[in-house]
């Protein structure tokens, strides 16, 4: 198995992964919590394809992309991979592909192809299309209702005001499921003003897991990048979405999404 790319301190990409995974098995204790209550999503935007293959190898099952042209790319390119390891008698393991990026209503359709989870919801008319694009499918697509805690408005979301109402209108829908809130820390201030956000996030989510809104399978809360992943799970984060602390150096450069 590949090395992977090392980063300024050396530090090769099976390193980084199982470090990171150590910190969060660390946060989790110290919140009095089991860690394996606590999912991993490696932000992948950034890595190579040889990347995510070396990490599914290593275990690593959740992969999340930010732009829907990439997603299927990559999609297609790890599945292939899978599906010759398979013919030659090897280890096959199963990826989950997660969209994390704000998600234009006309690609839509293309994400609901591939994706386990929709991490960007954040209106009644992306929900609504989702809702037309998911027909097809055998069973519904789950998503999170993305809140913009911070009230920063470079960020996408709903007010946390409207998180439960979204989430009502949401739950009206047959193709569609809600599972769960998500969140980003606020662009600057560092952990201490990313803590007193998931906190609050984590509040929201709870009053409306309480109020039996959504059911039994709202159930997720994303909060935590790769700053401030340690933070988040120590306020309740049962899912994080880490990109530069196990990828390191970019591997690939973002393009901007075709319209």
């Amino acid at each position: 198995m590949a090395s992977g790319t090392q980063d300024a301190n050396g530090t090769t990409l099976k390193q980084r992964y199982l470090d990171v995974k150590s910190r969060i098995a660390a946060a989790a204790v110290r919140a009095g919590r089991r860690p394996e209550e606590v999912m991993l999503v490696v932000v992948s935007k950034s890595g190579s394809v040889d990347q995510i293959r070396e990490l599914v190898q290593l275990g690593q099952a959740d992969f999340a992309e930010n732009r829907v042209q990439q997603l299927l790319q990559r999609v297609a390119q790890v599945d292939e991979w899978r599906a010759r390891r398979a013919e030659l008698g090897g280890q096959a393991p199963p990826v989950r592909w997660h969209m994390i990026g704000s998600l234009q209503r006309n690609k839509v359709k293309k994400a609901v192809e591939c994706v386990r989870l929709v991490h960007s919801v954040d209106s009644l008319r992306l929900a609504e299309e989702l809702q037309a694009a998911s027909v097809r499918r055998e069973a519904p697509t789950e998503v999170l209702v993305e809140v913009n805690v911070s009230g920063e408005g470079s960020k996408h979301g709903v007010a946390p005001g409207a998180a439960r109402h979204l989430v009502a209108q949401i739950e009206t829908m047959v193709n569609v499921r809600a599972r769960g809130l998500m969140c980003m820390a606020p662009l600057e201030g560092g952990v201490a003003a990313a803590r007193p956000t998931f906190e609050r996030c984590r509040e929201l989510f709870e009053d409306i897991r309480h109020s039996g809104m959504g059911g039994e399978r709202f159930d997720i809360l994303s909060m935590g990048m790769s700053a401030d992943y340690e933070v988040a799970v120590e306020c309740g984060a049962n899912l994080v979405r880490v990109g530069g602390a196990v990828i390191g150096p970019p591997q690939v450069t973002e393009e901007p999404e075709e319209a």
